[in-house]
């Protein structure tokens, strides 16, 4: 047996939040992203002595929504600490967040890995403020500061040391992104530093139960890199203990360029923060009534969506994960649903034409032209058997785009699209496909019954798409077989 296959890997996650307030989480400076740098700073954010922070309530109200959506207990008496430690890119040298009492406490995440559904353990979540950004790939000889997001609101979950694969990984991020942007409290955006996650790592023989000596790789803002990441992590740390050697307990960087992780700095502990209570900030009393009023507000959520569109519109899971990956995508699914009953036939048409021609407009689905009735009424057609799907899809659709005032039904008459199930029309074509065809005809006869399907097709080219294929084949049938 290969000798890493005697081992698991243990990986908890930081996965620290960029709420999207429109201001920091002490002070009124702009959390704008992509702002020249060290323009959205001000002079608390910048530390200057005898500054004082100030409570931003939406980042409260934020950390509410989240722990009420992963099924956590609300802590109602929060409090705030300073942790110290010093970085160029931490003005005041401390950060504020929480320690001793986190707003959320528990919860849970269920997630698809692969064919199966795993729910993974929350710890707790916290409220603290970001750092700024240290820039090193600019000027070869110095390292430079950008003090803009010193300061944004964060909400940090801290998930139980419950994932075992880099897959695992990937799948709990892409669940926590698309929980926060369902919640409309951050809009998850890893490539801008939204959401990011510190990876701690440590191997154990399969079968232990005792956690060993963990590294932390930080600030992982790319799942490919993470991945990457978590694979040299495990195999470094199963040769160490190969080799009787210890893992040293670590804070790690990646360098994606090698593919390797380095040693940052001894991983700290509790005490090496010098946590004591943050004495400019009140303590936070959050009331049973407060609580309820943000969870009659919450919106619907994903896996909700996802029970509701496989149960009661009884639509395939595949179909239901693809328009429940955006919460404006099940939104529009749910608008147009309230005046059709063919769920089937209206996720047809938004997993194949809508979105992919919003995705190439690059518009949002809220701002498709054509309008609900509109899109009922093409569905209509197509499931009436009046216009063929692909016909409805190649050249109704197109229309329709440039002629969004129009009825789905006016416009396919005006374009000559509708089906004909007038029996002397389809009667006339089958016997010219038939006369063509006599050696198919026979075949047909002896036994060949598949043939069908292409003596629809020729009905089907010879009526330029108008013969309406449930009469038709009926047509076929009766006329072959006498």
């Amino acid at each position: 047996m290969n000798i890493y296959d005697t081992y698991e890997t243990v990986i908890g996650l930081e996965v620290h939040v960029q709420l999207g307030t429109k201001s920091k989480a002490f002070c009124s400076d702009d959390t704008t992203f992509g702002a020249a740098p060290n323009t959205h700073i001000g002079v608390v954010s910048l530390g200057h002595p005898g500054t004082l922070p100030k409570m931003n309530k939406k980042q409260i109200e934020y950390a509410v929504r989240l722990g009420l959506a992963l099924n956590c207990r609300i802590n109602p008496t929060n409090t705030f600490d300073r942790k110290n430690y010093f970085y160029a890119d931490l003005p005041k040298g401390y950060q504020i967040t929480q320690d001793k009492q986190p707003i959320c406490i528990g919860g849970e995440l269920t997630v698809k890995v692969g064919e199966k559904y795993k729910t993974f353990g929350i710890h707790h979540i916290h409220m603290e403020e970001d750092a700024g950004k240290s820039i090193h790939d600019v000027d070869p000889n110095h390292s430079l500061i950008d003090l803009n997001r010193a300061g944004v609101p964060l909400l940090e979950i801290v998930t139980e040391p419950d994932l075992r694969t880099p897959e695992e990984v990937d799948a709990f991020m892409t669940g926590i992104r698309q929980l926060v942007r369902y919640l409309e409290i951050s809009d998850g955006n890893m490539e801008e530093g939204s959401l990011r996650c510190d990876c701690n790592i440590s191997v154990r023989k399969k079968g232990d139960t005792q956690l060993n000596e963990r590294c932390e790789v930080k600030n992982m803002n790319s799942m490919r890199f993470a991945k990457q990441a978590i694979k040299f992590e495990r195999k470094r740390q199963i040769d160490l203990m190969e080799k009787g050697e210890r893992v040293q307990q670590n804070t790690l960087n990646f360098d994606p360029a090698t593919g390797t992780t380095s040693p940052l700095r001894q991983k700290e502990d509790a005490h090496d923060y010098r946590y004591f209570p943050e004495p400019d900030l009140s303590p936070v009393v959050l009331s049973p009534e407060y609580i309820e009023k943000v969870k009659t507000q919450l919106p619907p959520l994903p896996n909700e969506l996802m029970q509701e569109f496989t149960t009661e519109f009884q639509l395939p899971t595949y179909d239901a994960e693809l328009l429940t990956e955006e919460k404006a995508t099940a939104l529009f699914f749910l608008d147009i649903s309230k005046n059709t009953k063919h769920y089937k036939a209206v996720s047809n048409l938004i997993i194949n034409k809508i979105k992919p021609w919003c995705n190439e407009q690059k518009i949002a689905i809220a701002n498709f032209p054509i309008k609900i009735n509109s899109i009922t009424g093409l569905v209509d057609l197509i499931e009436s058997g009046k216009v063929s799907s692909s016909i409805a899809y190649s050249r109704l659709f197109p229309e329709l785009i440039k002629q969004p005032e129009k009825s789905p039904q006016a416009l396919a008459e005006e374009l000559n699209l509708l089906h004909s199930n007038d029996e002397d029309f389809l009667e006339k074509i089958v016997n010219e496909v038939l006369e063509k065809n006599p050696d198919k005809v026979a075949a047909y006869k002896k036994g060949k019954k598949n043939l069908i399907g292409f003596f629809m097709g020729e009905v089907m080219r010879a009526s330029k798409g108008k013969a309406e294929p449930k009469s038709t084949k009926q047509i076929l049938m009766r006329l072959m077989d006498s």
